[in-house]
């Protein structure tokens, strides 16, 4: 038997096993806290990297069109009689 107070035994019993449920409650959801903000985490993380390859990509199209481009704006008579002076001939 607890106690002895003016309370009911079965109240204090009651507020006590609550009071245990919720500590012993406490690291498991202290974990699932973790787990979830690790898993959003690593899930950014991984938006972010393709995000990164997807920009990237896009930018090494746009040079490659913009090489392209110069080589076919080049006049090819230019190009002859420049590659006569470099190589003298």
């Amino acid at each position: 038997m607890a106690f002895p107070t003016s309370v009911n035994n079965q109240i204090t019993d009651a507020v006590t096993q609550a009071n245990v449920k919720v500590l012993g409650d406490a690291p498991a959801v202290a974990m699932g806290n973790l787990y979830q903000a690790t898993a959003q985490a690593l899930a950014n993380a991984a938006h972010n990297a393709t995000t990164s390859q997807q920009q990237t990509n896009v930018t090494a199209q746009a040079a490659t069109t913009q090489g392209v481009a110069l080589l076919y704006s080049l006049n090819t008579a230019t190009a002859g009689i420049a590659t006569v002076k470099v190589l003298g001939a």
